[in-house]
């Protein structure tokens, strides 16, 4: 199954702005995919303001939250994996919930098999791969 962190993400969210409050995210820098101003983060981790006042053109769809943001006057475009999302509440009154934190899983690690070595040095046995034959010049035939 698939994680159920963005559609819980995307209710706090919802329902945050509905109640006229100010949503916040605390963020994990070290998750891979994360793309954040890295001067405003301490100790690993970065607080945003994604209210829609605060934030321009935001997207809560598919792997990760995406938005632009001024910091210190200059634009930014943020990147936040869901699963680098730690807490999600009201600024307000604290309202909200803390998260998991989610590494992703690379698709190249699950796939991957045991190598093992091949001892080529004995000259007793004969080569199993054929001898490659030379070829002549590449050329082109034209079929009409």
């Amino acid at each position: 199954m698939t994680s159920s962190k963005p559609y819980i993400v995307r209710a706090f969210y919802d329902w945050i702005c509905d109640n006229d409050l100010t949503p916040y995210i605390a963020v994990d820098v070290n998750v891979y995919g994360v793309l954040v101003p890295m001067v405003f983060v301490n100790d690993g981790q970065i607080i945003l303001n994604v209210a829609p006042g605060a934030v321009g053109s935001i997207s809560l769809e598919g792997e990760s939250i995406e938005f632009t943001a001024r910091f210190s006057g200059k634009l930014e475009h943020l990147t936040v994996p869901y699963g680098a999302i730690s807490a999600i509440y009201a600024k307000e009154n604290g309202a909200g919930t803390s998260l998991a934190i989610e590494h992703p899983v690379e698709e190249d690690e699950l796939s991957l098999s045991p190598v093992s070595a091949v001892d080529n040095s004995s000259d007793d046995e004969p080569d199993p791969t054929p001898p490659s034959k030379p070829r002549g010049r590449a050329s082109l035939k034209v079929v009409k």
